[in-house]
């Protein structure tokens, strides 16, 4: 049987860097296969390069057993190759039928038909189980996992042959993912073959059918799903073993540190009550849309307080800017490195220190050589591949980026860190480096408040956790009371 794809020997520099070294792939018509590898190894690179947006600098590719070399994404969507990315690539002043249909809109007589184009749209959206998602809404407007349905929702529009999915569940529930799951199945019968790219390893394991692992921009191994134990797949990542996924130091709670009592935005939250204690994590779990962000949002002062109190170190302070919350030594790591959390056309040492210049600054100037060389000194703690601190930011893998988001914090010194899915887009060893730095942090008397959709890590990392459940949080409790069944069942509103 004719490969759906094959690539051999793909290679491709940005300057001095060396993105892919000699990339192998081959890939079955009907078949998800998982490529695997930490963050700059290689593999968003790679796709790029399928999906029309990068040309390589040598080594071939065939689709269907033709040469392919698709000359932009436009070119290859419409040979059969779509792709999903990591970075939400959406047009934020169009609505969420609008982007959906983007490039894409059926017409009548040379006019968008807009009836069949609302069709279709809504015939999307119900294939991934999210009919709730108004299509008149400028996407800008919903929230970033509902983004991303929208993304996926695009992409499966023009029915590809070929479809790249690269973190696909990054912003995800568990309930949204296992309605993907059942879509990729659905492609599966129909022929469509898929590359599914995730730093979920029990995912890969769950829903495909063969793996590659790329290493420093080369693959370093290939074989069945079913025949590669866990421990065997990250060696060949990292090669190194990894102990210790979720590690746990000795720690003690102290005084409460943040308090929220009623808080009430003008949409969400509806209510959240909760003590966050020093040397504690504390972890809100929590479907789409049921307000988790919107409360470290209102926390941090960017969406507007409706009613309720805000208290730091047993002082009411409800009322404030951001500008104050950083005073106060509350630092936010947004969900959104891309829109919120970064500046991506700045330097890493510009992203790393901009909330705090006093320690690289003289007379109200900044020095250069002294912000540089506090910028390598969390680049070197974190193990940020990059060229130097004053590359800009932008040109970083997604995970080296979120590297350099949480640096800030770290560099801000921050008492209470409001971290809004910190390992989204993480390989599983930088994911361990994240989870052992949220301990040092609560061990040196900090608070942690951790929202996440993975509800191992919350469970692995937690002292306590809290689930909001229609904008509201009420069930806080430890960590040794809950289950995963049980955090899925307060979600959806049941008892167990």
């Amino acid at each position: 049987m004719t490969a759906r794809l094959r690539m051999r020997s793909l290679q491709k520099s940005f300057g001095a860097t060396r993105a892919l070294r000699g990339v192998d792939l081959e890939v079955g018509p009907g078949e998800v296969h998982a490529l695997i590898g930490e963050n700059g190894a290689g593999k968003s690179t790679l796709m790029k390069i399928l999906s029309g947006a990068h040309a390589p600098d040598s080594g071939t590719i065939e689709l269907d057993g033709k040469p392919f070399r698709p000359a932009n994404p436009m070119h290859a969507r419409h040979s059969g190759v779509s792709m999903i990315y990591q970075e939400l690539n959406l047009a934020p002043h169009l609505s969420v039928e609008e982007n959906i249909m983007l490039g894409e809109e059926p017409t009548r007589l040379g006019w968008i038909d807009r009836s069949r184009r609302r069709a279709r749209a809504a015939a999307a959206l119900a294939e991934l189980r999210h009919e709730g998602i108004p299509l008149d809404a400028p996407v800008s407007s919903r929230p970033v996992a509902e983004q991303q349905i929208v993304e996926i929702a695009r992409a499966l529009i023009t029915q590809p042959k070929l479809l790249i999915m690269d973190e696909p569940t990054s912003s995800l529930t568990d309930v949204d993912t296992k309605n993907l799951f059942q879509v990729i199945h659905r492609l599966r019968e129909r022929g469509v073959s898929v590359i599914y790219i995730s730093h979920f390893l029990e995912e890969c394991q769950e829903v495909c059918d063969r793996l590659t692992v790329l290493r420093d921009g080369e693959s370093v191994g290939t074989g069945a799903m079913a025949e590669t134990p866990v421990p065997q797949i990250i060696r060949m990542m990292v090669g190194r073993e990894i102990a210790d996924t979720y590690p746990r130091g000795e720690r003690e709670m102290g005084e409460p540190l943040l308090e929220f009592r009623n808080l009430a935005g003008f949409a969400k939250p509806k209510s959240a009550t909760l003590s966050l204690r020093k040397g504690e994590i504390l972890g809100i779990a929590g479907l789409i849309g049921a307000g988790r962000t919107e409360t470290l949002r209102a926390c941090f002062g960017l969406d507007a307080i409706r009613s309720g109190e805000v208290w730091m170190e047993s002082r009411e302070c409800t009322r404030a800017t951001p500008g104050q919350r950083l005073s106060d030594g509350i630092g936010l790591l947004s969900e959104n490195r891309k829109e919120e959390g970064l500046m991506l056309n700045r330097s890493l040492a510009d992203n790393l220190t901009v909330t705090r210049y006093d320690p690289v600054s003289r007379f109200g100037i900044v020095q250069a050589g002294a912000q540089r060389e506090a910028s390598q000194k969390l680049m070197d703690s974190l193990e940020v591949r990059a060229e130097s601190p004053d590359q800009p930011v932008g040109e970083l893998s997604g995970g080296n980026q979120q590297k350099i988001a949480i640096g800030r914090l770290l560099h801000h010194q921050a008492k209470v860190l409001l971290l809004d899915e910190p390992t989204r887009g993480i390989d599983v060893g930088s994911k361990v480096q994240i989870y052992r730095l949220m301990d040092q942090l609560a061990a040196s008397g900090k608070g942690v408040l951790f929202v996440s959709s993975y509800l191992p890590e919350l469970l692995g990392v937690c002292d306590t956790i809290g689930v909001m459940c229609r904008g509201t949080l009420s069930e806080v409790r430890p960590v040794a009371d809950w289950t995963e069944h049980s955090i899925i069942s307060a979600a959806i509103g049941q008892t167990e």
